[in-house]
């Protein structure tokens, strides 16, 4: 893969395409001569984990656009979005909290016309189906939520349109990680999670709107309840999922209820916990110490999530040029090569594979045997050659989604009684 060095006149002419005039070379900051108030600085508010250094760096290295990222929880993306939307300039929020956001009005649609690869992203967004088959849509699936009908519209709209909610940025379907090393034995159930043989050294999401997904996967594994959805229980439903969890942690199952990143990466690494609720990147984290981990591929199927940009109401001239063009940026193939070597997916899949070497396309979206050693964005060895993918391929994976994160209808009285089963 090469990074070709571009002339100045080069890079100002395809930055014209984009931003047009005399002030968007100027904000580019290829000249020594610029006023401070002509550079364009966007505030990115979301998570800290999709919050990456190397990609800022190297949009400003290509734009001369500088990201400022505003970190904080998945709930309080959420809050910001709601009560301050003056606050950011572009949002980074995952598709199940549309339905608080987008009612409050503060959200505009994304004008696809504006996207260059809109007519690309993967059709498990706009279609919910991966190579031509459907996936499993309980919970928020992107496809409910992904369009509007006018730029302005508080209403979802149930056919697509030219607006988009969200670009997406970064999904994956999340399963159990665990520590083969210590488990010694195959494991192929969410109900493992509550396996006894595995008391004071199992873990869970602390996160409620999640941690009660994976719980559901396991009440229904375990052959307790099956659920029409999972992603919106009733009253009744959460009772007996909530109950469910009480009993194990009274029991003694769970060593940890994890929040943070860092936290379920620390617990694993240690083996302190053999078997959790996990995110790719903290494998792939564990993995990078030379520790054994898996994220390990389950009959029941995966719990899926994703995550988009979305532009506030509050942006207009050119700081809105400014955010469309870190969208188009980041669509483009290297921001999604940068996060497919990290275990995440793009959703643009034929950018980034150009921007790939053969040898890591086959591995991470293919599910071949590694060619050579894998190794992360920051070089660290992931794989070694011969060793295949955790869930194989992008189609088995994505196509083995069961549910997607969500806000139920009755999210109140959920967290409410989660609440309860982290007091007990």
């Amino acid at each position: 893969m090469k990074d070709e060095k571009l002339s100045v006149e080069s890079v100002a002419t395809d930055r014209r395409n984009v931003l047009k005039g005399t002030a968007a070379i100027l904000a580019s900051g290829m000249f020594p001569a610029i006023h401070a108030q002509e550079k364009i600085v966007l505030r990115y508010l979301g998570t800290a984990v999709n919050q990456d250094k190397k990609i800022a760096e190297k949009f400003k290295a290509d734009t001369g656009i500088e990201i400022q990222y505003v970190a904080v929880t998945t709930d309080d993306v959420t809050k910001r979005a709601v009560t301050a939307p003056n606050s950011f300039d572009l949002i980074d929020t995952e598709y199940f909290s549309l339905k608080k956001i987008v009612p409050t009005g503060n959200l505009l649609g994304i004008d696809t016309k504006r996207i260059k690869n809109a007519d690309k992203i993967t059709t498990l967004f706009t279609k919910g189906e991966v190579a031509g088959k459907k996936v499993g849509d309980q919970g928020t699936a992107p496809k409910k939520v992904m369009y509007l009908d006018k730029p302005d519209s508080k209403t979802f709209s149930a056919t697509p349109t030219q607006y988009m909610t969200l670009i997406p940025t970064v999904y994956n379907a999340d399963t159990l990680g665990i520590r083969p090393d210590l488990i010694k034995r195959p494991i192929s159930s969410w109900a493992e999670l509550l396996n006894p043989e595995f008391k004071g050294k199992a873990a869970i999401l602390n996160i409620p709107s999640i941690g009660i997904m994976d719980a559901a996967m396991v009440v229904e594994a375990k052959g307790i309840y099956k659920y029409p959805d999972k992603g919106n229980m009733t009253k009744a439903e959460i009772d007996l999922t909530i109950k469910t969890l009480i009993e194990a942690k009274k029991a003694g199952q769970f060593r940890a209820l994890w929040k943070d990143f860092n936290e379920s990466v620390n617990l694993m690494a240690s083996g302190e916990v053999v078997i959790q609720s996990m995110w790719s990147p903290a494998v792939t984290a564990v993995r990078t110490k030379g520790i054994d981990c898996t994220f390990q591929p389950l009959k029941e199927g995966y719990r899926a999530w994703a995550a988009g940009f979305g532009v506030p109401k509050s942006v207009t001239g050119k700081k809105a040029d400014g955010v469309y063009e870190f969208i188009n940026w980041f669509l483009d193939g290297w921001a999604g090569a940068y996060l497919n070597r990290q275990g995440y997916y793009s959703a643009v899949l034929d950018t980034a594979k150009a921007k790939m070497e053969a040898y890591e396309w086959a591995y991470w979206m293919e599910g071949k045997p590694a060619a050579k050693d894998i190794k992360s964005p920051t070089g660290d060895l992931l794989a070694k050659a011969g060793s295949v993918r955790d869930g194989g391929s992008y189609e088995t994976r994505m196509g083995g989604i069961a549910c997607w994160n969500a806000v139920m209808d009755e999210n109140e009285y959920m967290v409410k009684k989660w609440n309860e089963f982290v007091a007990a």
